[in-house]
């Protein structure tokens, strides 16, 4: 067997610009927004449960115990958000961000330089790509 078919990661980074910077703060305010309106809403299911059920210690604790890891995961998403948009506003137009990653099928022959076929980088600039790196 003188090649393999293998698929590789394919990194795609984004070059920050105001439009793009715009656009992901906005992304994380909504995001955030969402979080917020979950988090009331499960503040009033929970004091629904509690004036429904909750005579007994027991019971408020169970309930309590019950939405606590709800309201808490919404309440570390907004923290994380926080710091993101904290990062995102510090960085200075120009500066590349990773976006993600995608596959591609590459071919491999005997010969072949592997530091070279993985690593490769696409580089985005207001939705046109304007390089391929490796």
């Amino acid at each position: 067997m003188d090649s393999i078919a293998i698929q590789v990661p394919v990194t795609i980074k984004a070059k920050l610009t105001e439009k793009l910077r715009t656009k992901i703060l906005d992304d994380i305010n909504k995001s955030v927004e969402q979080a917020e309106l979950e988090i009331k809403q499960i503040n009033i299911q929970q004091e629904r449960a509690l004036s429904e059920q909750g005579d007994t210690p027991q019971k408020e604790a169970a309930i309590r115990r019950h939405f606590g890891p709800e309201i808490q995961k919404r309440q570390q998403f907004c923290a994380e958000s926080a710091a993101r948009k904290e990062n995102l506003e510090k960085l200075a137009v120009g500066a590349e961000i990773i976006q993600g990653t995608l596959q591609r099928q590459v071919e491999l022959k005997i010969g072949d330089d592997m530091r070279e076929i993985m690593n490769v980088e696409v580089l985005i600039e207001d939705d046109k790509i304007i390089a391929i790196r490796s």
